[in-house]
């Protein structure tokens, strides 16, 4: 399984970005996939999940009701819509995936991840 995630960079606070995973290498129908962030000097944290079969999704309280993951089966690509952004989600954003379930992957460990993409929003 291949994982690239691609679409992260500045912003102002208040402002919106997308974030993109292209996935290969796997049956991506009976997957989960997620996005975590890291930011300096802290623990890499769970923001999204979402089932690809089903469209159940999960989200950490500190991103619910701002972001919004979703995926494109065409495309195989996972997306975390993020909007109303605040400088206290500037990390590395990563995307994640395991056939394991919605559970697997929000309390981890995770078997397949990304490269990272840099979040900056500045005040």
């Amino acid at each position: 399984v291949q994982l690239q995630a691609s679409g992260g960079g500045l912003v102002q606070a208040g402002g919106s970005l997308r974030l993109s995973c292209a996935a290969s290498g796997g049956a991506f129908s009976s997957y989960t996939m997620g996005w975590f962030r890291q930011s300096p000097g802290k623990e890499r944290e769970f923001v999204a999940a979402i089932s690809w079969s089903g469209g159940t999704t999960y989200y950490a309280d500190s991103v619910k009701g701002r972001f919004t993951i979703s995926t494109d089966n065409a495309s195989n690509t996972v997306y975390l819509q993020m909007n109303s952004l605040k400088p206290e989600d500037t990390a590395v954003y990563y995307c994640a995936a395991d056939s394991r379930g919605l559970y697997t992957v929000v309390a981890g460990p995770v078997a397949f991840w990304g490269q990272g993409t840099q979040v900056t929003v500045s005040s």
